[in-house]
């Protein structure tokens, strides 16, 4: 068998695993581990299961995701959420559709504090949708503005997803994560334009909520005050340069837990338990990216990635063409698979690719992230689907996935504006570090 056989017949054992629903760590693991061994010998296997381990783990950057996470479990405990809604809601709750809006605003400064589409998704949607119940709002609506707006999680810095980019291409995660602002305000606003249209067309779908009184505003606006003022300092503090993204993730761990335990919305044994959900989710992301180690030399041994490569920039399509190619395979992928598990897999075939294109790579990881979000609400998988139907589970899934239609067809829309225009993308980073040597 030819070594491009051996890895075609690899990468379809993994997938065949994967549909089977074996954890994405173990599969990588058994076909990165067990195609070495057939290649190579145990001896050989052993020790690049070793060397791989230990080099990943010595990797000061990694520090960052246990610490984000952290925070992000501190602050789903707390009332943050809850004031970040309430403040969004004085805003705009008074107009067609602004529970909705609210919704989405709530989402995009709860992924500033947590980095975790689901995490975001399923938070806000208990905040949510008993509300947007109480008016009447269409469950299409109301379910699918949460999915919809828990994938910002993703995008808009901290994410975890551009910490796994950073470490795959060796990139810098604080230019990952300016990269994402503007890219992740975009979304937000068109997703709002989106409920604002459906509520225009449908005017039964989104009714306005009661107007605030002025004193109720305000004191809505107070209480959003120490999250919001957690989200300036961590991430104003990295985009100032004042901390680096590990030390910009321990402050907003330290201070969500300060907050949290000052306002007695937690106590130590919250903390625990927080502390143990952020130990367990990292081990998950450890387990995958110590796999992916395995299943990337082996595909480079069988030449996957470069026959790859030379296939598409042999195949006389344009460059962008290319790139149609590229998120067109991703899409299909996040429809069944992870999205940390895609990016480990995929990062080392496509990565060289985009770059040979002559593509800016902080731009390409904003465009995968942003296909990466409409993976969590494309079926069969759709997590974040999932979870909202776990908040609501009287509201079928079928209909959720209606609703969500007009919001993937926003996040096309994005990928579309910023294919046209890339400077959103890569503009604040060359502005505050520099432009990319």
């Amino acid at each position: 068998m030819s070594d491009i056989a051996t890895g075609t017949a690899g990468i379809a054992i993994l997938l065949i695993l994967i549909l089977l629903r074996v954890p994405v760590a173990l599969a990588m693991f058994v076909v990165g581990f067990g195609g070495i061994c057939v290649l190579s010998d145990m001896d050989s296997a052993m020790s690049l299961l070793a060397s791989e381990t230990f080099t990943l783990a010595s990797k000061f950057e990694l520090v960052v995701i246990p610490l984000f996470i952290l925070m992000g479990n501190i602050a789903t405990r707390t009332g943050v959420s809850r004031a970040l809604y309430d403040a969004a809601y004085a805003a705009v709750g008074r107009f067609r559709g602004g529970l909705a809006m609210a919704t989405l605003m709530g989402c995009g400064a709860f992924s500033a504090l947590c980095g975790s589409s689901i995490a975001s998704a399923l938070t806000m949607g208990k905040v949510s949708l008993s509300e947007m119940e109480r008016y009447r709002y269409a469950p299409r609506l109301a379910t699918a503005t949460v999915a919809a707006g828990g994938t910002l999680g993703i995008l808009i810095p901290p994410s975890t997803g551009f910490v796994i980019y950073a470490i795959l291409t060796e990139q810098s995660i604080g230019r990952l994560f300016l990269s994402g602002f503007l890219p992740g305000l975009l979304l937000l606003l068109l997703f709002i334009v989106t409920v604002a249209l459906i509520c225009h067309f449908r005017r039964d779908a989104g009714p306005a909520g009661v107007p605030l009184a002025p004193a109720a505003a305000r004191q809505a606006f107070l209480a959003a005050l120490p999250g919001a003022g957690v989200i300036f300092i961590t991430i104003g503090g990295l985009y100032a340069g004042v901390f680096s993204p590990v030390e910009s993730a321990a402050v907003g761990s330290g201070l969500m837990a300060l907050i949290g335990l000052m306002r007695r919305e937690i106590g130590f044994d919250d903390l625990w338990d927080a502390g143990r959900d952020s130990a367990q989710t990292t081990a998950s992301v450890m387990m995958i990216l110590i796999a992916a180690h395995l299943m990337n030399p082996f595909l480079a041994l069988n030449h996957v990635p470069q026959w790859i490569g030379d296939t598409l920039t042999t195949s006389g399509l344009p460059p962008m063409g290319i790139l149609a190619l590229i998120v067109l395979c991703y899409l299909i992928l996040g429809t069944f698979m992870d999205g940390f598990a895609m990016l480990v897999l995929t990062l080392p075939i496509f990565y060289p690719v985009v770059i040979a294109q002559g593509f800016d790579p902080i731009w390409f990881a904003v465009i995968v992230m942003i296909v990466l979000e409409m993976g969590l609400l494309s079926p069969p998988v759709g997590m974040n689907v999932f979870i909202v139907h776990s908040v609501v589970p009287h509201v079928a899934q079928s209909t959720i996935y209606r609703g969500i239609v007009p919001f993937w067809l926003a996040m096309i829309g994005a990928l579309v504006i910023l294919t046209a225009f890339p400077a959103i993308a890569t503009a604040l980073p060359d502005w505050v570090m520099g432009p990319q040597r």
